[in-house]
């Protein structure tokens, strides 16, 4: 019951009160994940020094288990802005753990994020050759690549997979999309596009959306969806900079 109402008090944002929840939990099958919950809240409150001890304190029954606790600490850091440190606790865990799907594709997100697109594709691709039907290292490698406007053909395959293993997936849509794009089929694009964006209003795929539709000159359609896009996500870094390049045009 304690984990639960953590779990309600967490989703408030009432960090306090699921701080002192999932403390309470000391044994039973929610032991881990409260001891995890317990982190993240300390992460989100500022206090990343103390939680990362206590991540430390967490003694793994599995590399399963194992897995989780590195991946919330790189949770703690990312909510820090801390990348580089992120990065760096992912490479220590892989190096006693290289083939761990989780970590190589974590590492690859992070790694797109700090420039280095070397580790990006490196990690992306060994995830799939571990795992073939892992739909979103499929997409996260084409849509890098589509983004970068790289390889396309190799990029259009890549999502094209991804999109029959997942195919109601409003990012994996977005990809396909923006591929297409790139491709030079805007009125095509723009069929995958409308899909993800009634699937996820998501900030970044309305910056693809408007974008696309501001090339096919639906500009009072393209400026209403980055209007709500902002709305979900004021500081998107995608959806700024294609608002700024298009605009002031």
């Amino acid at each position: 019951m304690r984990y639960y109402l953590a779990r309600a008090e967490d989703s408030r944002g009432r960090l306090p009160q699921a701080l002192e929840h999932y403390r309470a939990v000391t044994g039973g099958e929610h032991r881990l994940a409260a001891q995890l919950g317990a982190a993240t809240v300390l992460g989100r409150m500022g206090r990343v020094p103390e939680a990362r001890e206590a991540l430390s304190r967490v003694v793994p029954a599995s590399l399963a288990e194992r897995v989780q606790v590195t991946l919330a600490e790189v949770q703690v850091l990312r909510d820090a802005r801390d990348l580089k440190a992120a990065y760096d606790v992912l490479d220590a865990a892989l190096s006693r753990t290289p083939d761990s799907p989780e970590l190589l594709y974590e590492q690859a997100l992070i790694a797109e994020r700090l420039g280095r697109v070397d580790v990006l594709e490196r990690n992306l691709r060994r995830v799939i050759e571990i795992q073939p039907g892992h739909a979103h290292a499929h997409n996260a490698l084409g849509y890098s690549l589509a983004d970068r406007n790289l390889r396309l053909d190799e990029a259009l395959s890549l999502i094209d997979t991804a999109l029959r293993l997942s195919p109601e997936d409003p990012y994996i849509l977005d990809s396909m999309g923006w591929v297409l794009f790139r491709r030079g089929q805007p009125e095509k694009a723009l069929e995958y596009l409308r899909r993800a964006w009634r699937g996820k209003a998501d900030a970044e795929i309305g910056a693809h959306l408007g974008e696309v539709l501001w090339s096919l000159g639906q500009r009072d359609e393209a400026r209403r969806i980055w209007d709500e896009s902002l709305k979900v996500e004021a500081g998107n870094e995608t959806l700024r900079g294609t608002m700024k390049r298009l605009l002031r045009r």
